[in-house]
């Protein structure tokens, strides 16, 4: 079994839900050369979180950014963490719902993923500021 690790960060974006799919990609042209495998891809943040989805109409991506705002508002009256800013507690919140991680199998050196899925990097912060991923491949 081999292995290959990398890290990398993402730019910084604005909040919302972005699609990565290309950027993780061009982070990693290891992959180009593995014909069975398992990657997996972490965040190392807990304001931010990483999910996979529809990769095709941007409507997805505003109505994810829409419904999670709904469903964990800010300035919430039972929050105590607020030091940080009222968007702080949400994206802690938000960013354990998604999750910290995505698995996707790898074959003939590609992402084996659905016809329309992509990975998502989920911004929960009004400044997040640049992401790191670690990317780890097992073959």
């Amino acid at each position: 079994m081999n292995t290959v690790q990398k890290e990398f960060s993402l730019a910084p974006r604005k909040r919302g839900f972005h699609l990565i799919t290309d950027e993780v990609l061009e982070n990693i042209p290891e992959l180009n050369e593995i014909e069975v495998g398992i990657a997996h891809i972490f965040i190392c943040h807990t304001s931010a979180s990483l999910t996979l989805n529809e990769n095709v109409s941007p409507d997805v991506l505003s109505d994810f950014e829409s419904h999670f705002n709904v469903m964990v508002p800010e300035n919430a009256d039972y929050y105590k963490h607020t030091l940080e800013g009222s968007d702080d507690m949400p994206a802690h919140i938000k960013s354990s719902l998604l999750g910290s991680s995505v698995t996707i199998p790898v074959k003939n050196g590609r992402f084996n993923l659905g016809t329309w899925q992509g990975i998502y990097l989920c911004e929960h912060r009004n400044n997040g500021g640049p992401r790191r991923l670690v990317a780890t491949i097992i073959c």
